[in-house]
């Protein structure tokens, strides 16, 4: 395992093809058609996705109290920031894309908002559906893409 893993791990740099099938064997995943996953799975992963990807860019801009990394964290991650997202990322969402956010949108939760306005909560789970389903797709590279044009539309590249 240890040699499939250094194999692995030098494809790293070319697009996230090898980090997949590296996760692929040391998780022992099996192969699933991700169109059966209802859109509160996928958002339940993206939710996820989103986050680490929002931590890993926080703790990116230097040392600081941990405090002060949670709350940056927590405004990026929370339903309000995440509608904003979407609503900045619209024109440029694919056909495909745009049906999964509004299967997201338009999922039932059991679950409601806590600190959100409902349609910013709806909005977010939509958005976190389109995360989920781009990551579980090894659309990697598209995936950053909007995350990175989201931030920038909404002022958080300034």
């Amino acid at each position: 395992m240890e040699e499939s893993i250094k194999n692995e791990t030098a494809g790293l740099e070319s697009g996230g093809e090898g980090f997949a099938r590296l996760m692929e064997q040391a998780l022992l995943l099996k192969p699933v058609d991700i169109r059966t996953y209802s859109p509160l799975v996928l958002a339940y992963i993206g939710d996820a996705v989103y986050e680490l990807f929002i931590r890993t860019r926080v703790i990116n801009r230097g040392s600081m109290q941990v405090n002060k990394m949670h709350k940056k964290s927590a405004s990026l991650v929370k339903a309000e920031t995440q509608a904003g997202m979407i609503k900045a990322l619209m024109e440029e969402l694919d056909e495909e894309e745009m049906a999964v956010y509004k299967r997201g949108r338009n999922a039932r939760s059991f679950t409601a908002a806590k600190h959100a306005a409902m349609i910013d909560y709806r909005m977010a789970t939509g958005f976190e559906a389109l995360v989920g389903y781009l990551y579980l797709q090894g659309r990697y590279e598209r995936l950053l893409g909007l995350i990175h044009d989201g931030l920038e539309r909404i002022g958080e590249f300034t």
